[in-house]
């Protein structure tokens, strides 16, 4: 935010599974923000493999599936690989053009405030570990939480993993790497990013899911840089998989 000046366009990015109500509604009771800044359009990605078992998840009791809520049937469908995109298709939209501050707060107020509106069991965790990690025990680390699924808790209950993103460092690789899963599917993509030098390389990873534990999953990742299988084995079940 040290540029002096207008912007050309600020696009904010929440978590994978927030609701975007609370931050799209600021632009109206903020008058003064209102005056300089105007909401062009709310962008939502949608997996193709598993967007549909999500519309169709059964929540628990006193949860609401926020897919189910509602579905824009004016919304422009864009098929993409990795989300690439032209700017001109998510840029200057003016989708709001039309709607007054009290028409779009009720358009995003579905179920009253009482009721929960996330599914409080999903969670994000994040965290940093320096170092390089050899791309096989990368893909086992990574393999173990999504294909196998025989990581679990403190509690013994299973990790699901449902996105997995992040920037990693392999061994004997100079180029940054990023990673992305959905559910069982990932992928490792180099960049045309170098690392400047070994003091620099540091894996950042974000996991959304249910029953994470960012320390069991941060010393397994310690575990998978320095190359330490006693670790690995401590939380990795090969005879308890998760269903």
């Amino acid at each position: 935010m040290q540029k002096k000046g207008k912007f050309d366009d600020i696009l904010l990015e929440t978590t994978g599974l927030a609701d975007p109500g609370a931050v799209t509604s600021m632009f109206w009771v903020d008058a003064e923000l209102g005056s300089d800044i105007y909401l062009d359009g709310i962008i939502t990605i949608v997996d193709s493999k598993y967007g549909l078992k999500h519309l169709t998840e059964e929540k628990p009791d006193g949860l609401i599936n926020e897919a189910t809520r509602s579905i824009n049937g004016l919304g422009q469908i864009l098929e993409t690989q990795r989300s690439r995109v032209d700017l001109s298709n998510v840029l200057d939209l003016h989708a709001f053009d039309s709607l007054s501050g009290i028409s779009l707060q009720k358009k995003l107020q579905h179920v009253p405030g009482t009721q929960p509106h996330l599914d409080q069991s999903i969670v994000t965790i994040t965290f940093e570990v320096p170092g390089n990690a050899k791309e096989e025990h990368l893909n086992m680390f990574i393999q173990n939480l999504l294909w196998e699924k025989n990581v679990r808790n403190k509690d013994n209950h299973c990790m699901e993993v449902i996105r997995l993103k992040g920037l990693v460092s392999i061994k004997d690789k100079s180029q940054q790497v990023i990673v992305q899963g959905v559910h069982e599917l990932y992928d490792l993509e180099e960049t045309p990013v170098s690392w400047k030098d070994d003091t620099e390389r540091t894996n950042r990873l974000v996991l959304i899911g249910r029953n994470l534990d960012k320390d069991i999953l941060k010393q397994l990742f310690i575990a998978t840089v320095t190359e330490t299988e006693k670790q690995w084995t401590t939380h990795f079940k090969e005879d308890q998989v998760c269903t």
